[in-house]
Parts: structure tokens; C-alpha cells; sequence
């Protein structure tokens, strides 16, 4: 592995990669770390082949039943978000891995532990037998007919759908969109990894770094960038549901009492994928927090011993100008970094990630209220209420 480290490799670290990314460079559509156009041509040009298919099999009416949404959804929405969260994300991992080297979080004599396991991701990353797995498996699953979900039409194929446009979705369709689920796996499993053997070396936190993070604080702008893939996770569960009530298999007035449910679980699933992976840090996070408290308060107490016994003490000057005097100003600067220190975060998540996600995840089951309230009535409710009426 020794062969694969070059000088600066920390600052080259990437996820992207592998045959799909490289077919999607060739073709012109990936450029630098901006895949989305590559997920545009999978999910909105095979979503075009399907309405193809159906205008000349004249099945449009049956492709835009509510009762199909899913696969909508998934062409039109999932696949494209699936390469907009990797081209947000790898570039922030990539600063990420950059800043705790420059900044010495990574101290000199762990550069080189840092620079092989870079090494280690970028080939993993770049391998082309693990796609080759992923579309196997999902092309296995499609002809045995193995599906990972019960409800919903899309979910299962229905002999009496054997059109063009269906068999596209049912056998193509499905299939693209499991491989790029696993594939996403993959990459979040690396980054998993590579977290855990960060967390592994011997790390200088800072305790009063401002980032109340000991200096990973950047790390939390990376699970920012997640937030396409949580909001696509909820999009499908959101279209399995009304894809359910469209074939009464549920009820839709009986959907809501249960609904905050359901959003319960979707946000502990996505709280184990994006957030528990940060808690590899915890055990460095929680010895500096307590050491940084330890050294502040010994610090703190010699400071203000010195500071009452010059100021307030009896050998204090009565004449001595107070205004202006760097002593006080000083004061309350130590008082600051005591609680910066105090602050200091055992996991890597902040208010506005945890807000971030939270939306991502709750706002696309929004449109399940149209089933309760049509459009129109919710409409008029709503102008109602600014109206006073």
C-alpha cells in the first residue's frame, strides 16, 4: 500500500469514483466533482424512454395513475438527488481531511498513518469490482423476483402491466435504482471506515477551539451535505404510502394518526446512518473535554488569585486607573475560553445539523396531507386564515 501515498495525498482525498463515474467522465457528464448531470441522464432520460414507450403503446393513463408515483419519484427525484448529496459531500470530505492535517488536529508524526489510510479510500473508491457487485446483486434480485418491500405497485411486478413502458421501469428501472442504493452503501461504508481509523490515531484536540469540537468541527459541515439523501430516503417512503392509499391497501384517514410514527422511525434510521458514524470521536472528545477542563480551571484559579491579590487585595494601588487596564479585558476573555471548554461537544452534531436533517426528513411527507385536503380546499383554508375569515 506504501507505493500508493503521494506528497499532499491528504489533500486529494475522494469518494468519487469507480466505472459509473468514469463511463460518466468519458461521456462528458461528470465535471470536476459535479455528478448531477450524470444523474440526470440515468433518472429523468430512462423516466423519458418509459413516457416513449407508453405514448406509442398508448398506456400513458395507466403510467400516470397515482398508484405508480413511486416510480416518478424514484427516476425523476431520487436518482438525481443520489449525484447532487455525492457531488456536495465529496468535496467538503475532502476539506475535511485537509483542515485536520493543516491545522494539527492530525499532529506531524500521525500525517503519514493519515496519508495511507487516504490511500486505502481513494483505491476502495476507485475499484471497479464493487459496482460490479452491487449490479449483479440487484440484477439477481430483479429475475428471482426478490423484492425488500411488501406494499406499493412498484414494489411488485404485475404480469398484467407487461407493456413496454412497465417492463422498462419493472425490469430496468428497478433494477438502475437498486444498484445506485447499493452503491451509495458502499460509499457510506468507506467513509464509515475511514472515520473509525481517523478516530484511531493519535489526535491533538484542541479543548478551546471555537468550534467547541476540539478542532473536527469541519466534520459537521460534511453531514450537512447529506441532507439530499436523507430527503430522498423520505420521498420514497412518502410514495410507497401513496402509492398504498391510491390501492387501498391503506386507508387514507387512518394514515395520520400513525404518521408521526412512521416520521419517528424514518429520522432514527437516518439518525443511525449519518449521525452515529460521529460517535468513533466520542471517547478523544470526551478525555480532552475533560483534560482542557482540568488545565483551564488550574489556569483560571492562578489568573484570578494573581489579578485579586494586584487589584483587590490590600497591596492594591489606590490610585492605580482602572479604565482601559488590558487586566479586566483579560478577565473576561479567560472567563470565555473556561466555558468554550466547558462546551465542548462529546459528538460532532450541531443544533443546525440536527434542524437540517430533521427537515430533509419531514418536509417531503408533506404532500400525504393532500389526501385529507385537496389542494384547492387547503388553498382556501390558508387564505382564510391570513384574511382573518
Amino acid at each position: 500500500m506504501s507505493e500508493l501515498i503521494t506528497t499532499g495525498s491528504r489533500e486529494s482525498f475522494s469518494l468519487l469514483g469507480g466505472p459509473l463515474h468514469q463511463i460518466g467522465r468519458r461521456l462528458g457528464l461528470v465535471r470536476g466533482t459535479n455528478t448531477v448531470r450524470l444523474g440526470l441522464a440515468l433518472g429523468v432520460g430512462l423516466w423519458l424512454v418509459i413516457v416513449a414507450l407508453a405514448l406509442i403503446g398508448g398506456t400513458t393513463d395507466r403510467l400516470f395513475q397515482l398508484s405508480v408515483v413511486g416510480g416518478h419519484a424514484r427516476l425523476l427525484l431520487v436518482i438525481p438527488l443520489f449525484f447532487m448529496c455525492e457531488s456536495w459531500v465529496d468535496p467538503r470530505m475532502t476539506a475535511f481531511v485537509a483542515t485536520i492535517a493543516r491545522t494539527g488536529v492530525v499532529p506531524r508524526g500521525a500525517t503519514a498513518a493519515l496519508d495511507t489510510e487516504v490511500a486505502r479510500a481513494n483505491q476502495r473508491a476507485n475499484a471497479w469490482w464493487p459496482e460490479a457487485a452491487w449490479l449483479l446483486i440487484a440484477i439477481v434480485l430483479e429475475v428471482s423476483g426478490t423484492r425488500l418491500q411488501e406494499y406499493g405497485t412498484t414494489e411488485v411486478y404485475d404480469p398484467s402491466r407487461s407493456t413496454l413502458a412497465a417492463l422498462m421501469y419493472f425490469r430496468v428501472g428497478m433494477t438502475l435504482y437498486r444498484f445506485l442504493v447499493y452503491r451509495w452503501a458502499w460509499k457510506l461504508a468507506l467513509w464509515c471506515w475511514f472515520l473509525w481509523r481517523v478516530s484511531r490515531l493519535d489526535l491533538r484536540l484542541i479543548p478551546g477551539h471555537p468550534d467547541r469540537a476540539g478542532g473536527l468541527g469541519p466534520l459537521d459541515g460534511v453531514n450537512e451535505r447529506f441532507t439530499p439523501l436523507v430527503a430522498a430516503h423520505s420521498i420514497v417512503q412518502c410514495a410507497l404510502l401513496a402509492e398504498s392509499i391510491a390501492t387501498g391497501t391503506l386507508v387514507a384517514s387512518g394514515i395520520y394518526p400513525w404518521l408521526t410514527a412512521w416520521v419517528t422511525l424514518v429520522l432514527l434510521i437516518d439518525g443511525a446512518l449519518f449521525l452515529c458514524p460521529l460517535l468513533v470521536f466520542t471517547d478523544k472528545l470526551w478525555a480532552s473535554r475533560t483534560t482542557g477542563s482540568g488545565q483551564y480551571n488550574r489556569f483560571a484559579a492562578r489568573y484570578v488569585s494573581e489579578f485579586e491579590a494586584k487589584w483587590t487585595g490590600d497591596a492594591a494601588p489606590a490610585d492605580a486607573p482602572l479604565l482601559g487596564t488590558a487586566d479586566i479585558q483579560s478577565l473576561a476573555d479567560l472567563g470565555h475560553a473556561v466555558r468554550v471548554v466547558k462546551e465542548m461537544r462529546w459528538i460532532v452534531v450541531s443544533r443546525r445539523l440536527l434542524t437540517m436533517m430533521a427537515l430533509a426528513a419531514v418536509v417531503p411527507f408533506a404532500p400525504l396531507l393532500l389526501f385529507q385536503y385537496p389542494i384547492v380546499e387547503l388553498a382556501q383554508k390558508v387564505f382564510s386564515k391570513l384574511v382573518g375569515l
